[in-house]
């Protein structure tokens, strides 16, 4: 089941950014941070918000924070503050705790404490931004697991006018299009026969050494 109820804890940059986004989703969401500045300023933004100490077990308790689906410790440099956010979070039964990391030390430090997913903004967007520098017609990146990627590549001109099975992906280069973003709309689960358009956008999952191969040896070509 869907998250129903995100609460954002920490208000910076991040933070905000994530909430708005998740309000714009049609979720509900809790912004809480220290800086009544920062909270008064995305008052009319979300759902509600609060100025508190995250890190006060009581003040957590009287958010009824243990009804959220998800609470997401977005803090900024506090390394100290976003670990003892999170132990609240866990102890109070929040059902999924995700928390932002800025450094190795930090992600391990909320992995040992149990934390659902960790986030690291910079590192992240560093490898995403790399990848796109270095690859001009992929268009978007992203980590699935150690092993896999997700990918988003624009159909370039030597696959104008070929369909699926034409290019064969999976048995040449060990990799599936699970969806074509075409003028005419988004195909999910594209057919053998669905045909590729120059400048259309194709996801493709498959393990970082044969999206390498098929990049190298088809969409760069």
């Amino acid at each position: 089941m869907k998250p129903k109820q995100f609460a954002v804890i920490g208000l910076g940059r991040f933070g905000a950014s994530l909430a708005l986004e998740l309000m714009d989703l049609g979720y509900e969401v809790l912004g809480v941070d220290r800086d009544e500045e920062i909270v008064e300023d995305m008052s009319d933004l979300l759902t509600h918000t609060v100025v508190a100490d995250a890190t006060d077990e009581e003040v957590l308790k009287s958010l009824g924070i243990r009804n959220f689906d998800c609470g997401i410790v977005a803090i900024g440099d506090d390394i100290q503050t976003s670990i003892l956010t999170a132990i609240q979070l866990k102890e109070l039964g929040v059902k999924t705790v995700v928390a932002k990391a800025i450094s190795v030390l930090h992600g391990r430090a909320l992995d040992k404490l149990g934390v659902d997913r960790v986030i690291f903004p910079e590192r992240d967007m560093g490898i995403r931004v790399a990848h796109q520098l270095v690859t001009p017609n992929l268009v978007d990146y992203m980590e699935l697991s150690k092993d896999y990627l997700l990918v988003e590549m624009t159909v370039t001109e030597c696959m104008d006018g070929k369909t699926l099975s034409e290019l064969n992906t999976r048995t040449r280069y060990g990799v599936s299009v699970v969806a074509l973003n075409q003028h005419k709309g988004i195909i999910v689960a594209p057919t053998a026969m669905d045909v590729l358009k120059a400048g259309d956008i194709m996801v493709v999952i498959g393990t970082k050494n044969n999206i390498d191969r098929f990049e190298g040896e088809v969409v760069n070509t």
